[in-house]
C-alpha cells in the first residue's frame, strides 16, 4: 500500500500549522517570543518546502528529517515550543506533537516504509556499488 500521498499531506499540514503557530508566537510582542516565532515559521516553511524539493545539503546537515523517528522527534520538539497560552496555540502545538509521536511510532513498524522524500538522498552512496 502506497501511503506517500498521505504522508505528504500530513507533512504539508504540519508545516502550515508550524507557520500559523509561529505567527501566533509573536503575540504578546516580546524579544523572546519574536525570536521563537521566527524559528518556528522557518521550521514550518522548511518542512512544507521539503515536500516539493530536497536540497542535497539537507542530507548532510539535517539527516534526522529523513526518517520517521527523526522527523517525529523534530515535530515533538516544535510542538512543545508552541505549548503556551492562548488555548489555540496549545491546540496547534498538541496537534504537531501528536503527529510527531505517531511518526516516532511508525519508525518501529516495518511494514510501513517512509515515502521517497523522507528517504536519505545520499543513501545510495553508502552501498557496496561505489567500491
Amino acid at each position: 500500500m502506497d501511503l506517500s500521498n498521505i504522508f505528504r499531506l500530513v507533512n504539508l499540514a504540519v508545516g502550515g500549522l508550524m507557520v500559523v503557530g509561529g505567527i501566533m508566537q509573536f503575540f504578546p510582542i516580546g524579544f523572546q517570543s519574536t525570536i521563537i516565532g521566527c524559528y518556528v515559521i522557518l521550521f514550518g516553511a522548511a518542512t512544507a518546502l521539503l515536500e516539493f524539493q530536497t536540497p542535497p545539503v539537507l542530507s548532510k546537515w539535517a539527516p534526522f528529517l529523513f526518517s520517521f523517528l527523526g522527523r517525529g522527534i523534530f515535530y515533538i520538539f516544535v510542538g512543545s515550543i508552541l505549548l503556551h497560552n492562548p488555548v489555540i496555540r496549545i491546540i496547534v502545538g498538541s496537534i504537531i506533537g501528536i503527529v510527531g509521536l505517531g511518526y516516532a511510532v511508525l519508525e518501529y513498524i516495518p511494514s510501513i516504509e517512509p515515502p521517497e522524500n523522507m528517504r536519505d538522498a545520499n543513501a545510495e552512496s553508502w552501498g557496496a556499488e561505489q567500491i
